[in-house]
């Protein structure tokens, strides 16, 4: 571009025949270079979309002000699976999964302790990647007993909102699966972490709802105090069916937006072939509703949810959900 400039300067000099003679193809090339940045600018789901923004019962984004629905991929509890938080597996899951969001699945105790500090900065290398590449990130505090230690998370989440919380892609989840626990002592923990981020960051907060992020309903009959907040969906289709979709249901007519950031095509445990059948009916269901979601799991642990049976080879979950993710964001409009 400075050389262009400067054979444009250096054709001001010249008689009139011979500027407009290099006029053209000058200006062409130009004009040509500008779309094709433009095109790379935008050509991204982030870069498209913007920030992901609670309104009434769905998300929409920042620049568009349409729903926003996005489609991708979960890590694996980060303490046994660091081999696969860098940027080599963000890159894959965008360019051969067609992904436009990952979740990070920071592995923390039941009593809400984190198994493995050393993680962190894998996880960070993750986030970073997903940035770089125009991806949403879900930073998920990956625990069945959150609300027992709050401390832990209002640490955590505050460090990486004042980091990363500028970035319209990043989004924080701040209870994975709730289990033998009220909604009264979930909300009451939500309360005490999201203040701590909306120090440094007013971007999208999901919260878990109780029994392993079912119970919406619960959720829906007394929401969160605050802005830009919505609620966690899991579902395994081998095991959850029309009962769990009639009550997500009532609780978007209810009001609350919903983010499905765990699903899995198997049962409950993780284990057991591929419901395809029962899959099927739960994609209508989200296509329907325009629902962003993330599947379980990039990892490559002996069992059905697993996309990778080895770091080189694709499972036959993998291989599925490849083709499931595709088909719906291979002609997504940020693609232009």
């Amino acid at each position: 571009m400075i050389m262009s400039a400067s054979l444009l300067a250096s054709c001001a000099t010249e008689p009139a025949e011979t500027t407009t003679a290099t006029e053209a193809p000058v200006e062409t090339t130009t004009t040509t270079t500008e779309a094709v940045m433009e095109e790379e600018v935008i050509n991204t789901p982030v870069a498209y979309h913007g920030e992901m923004i609670a309104d009434g019962n769905r998300l929409i984004g920042s620049k568009t002000n349409e729903v926003v629905r996005v489609t991708g991929m979960s890590f694996f509890w980060s303490n046994w699976s660091q081999k696969y938080y860098n940027a080599d597996y963000v890159d894959l899951m965008m360019d051969e999964f067609g992904c436009e969001v990952v979740r990070c699945s920071y592995g923390i105790q039941d009593d809400s302790v984190p198994y493995d500090r050393s993680c962190e900065p894998l996880i960070e290398d993750v986030i970073e990647a997903a940035i770089d590449r125009g991806l949403y990130v879900i930073i998920d505090w990956h625990s069945h007993g959150a609300h027992l230690a709050p401390d832990e998370a209002v640490s955590y989440f505050g460090g990486l909102a004042e980091k990363y919380g500028s970035y319209d892609n990043v989004i924080f989840e701040l209870y994975n699966e709730p289990k033998n626990v009220g909604w009264d002592k979930i909300k009451e923990y939500a309360e005490i972490v999201i203040p701590e981020i909306r120090k440094h960051s007013d971007n999208l907060i999901i919260v878990g709802t109780p029994n392993w992020s079912q119970d919406v309903t619960a959720a829906a009959s007394n929401p969160v105090v605050g802005e830009n907040i919505a609620y966690a969906l899991h579902f395994y289709a081998g095991t959850h069916k029309q009962w769990l979709r009639d009550n997500a249901d009532k609780a978007m007519e209810a009001g609350i937006p919903l983010f499905v950031t765990e699903w899995g095509s198997v049962n409950a445990d993780g284990n057991g072939s591929i419901d395809k059948e029962s899959t099927a009916e739960w994609f209508e269901w989200i296509d329907k509703n325009q629902l962003s979601s993330c599947n379980w799991a990039i990892n490559d642990k002996a069992e059905g949810s697993s996309i990778f049976v080895s770091d080189s080879n694709i499972s036959e979950t993998g291989e599925f959900m490849k083709a499931l993710i595709k088909e719906r964001t291979e002609n997504a409009p940020w693609r232009g």
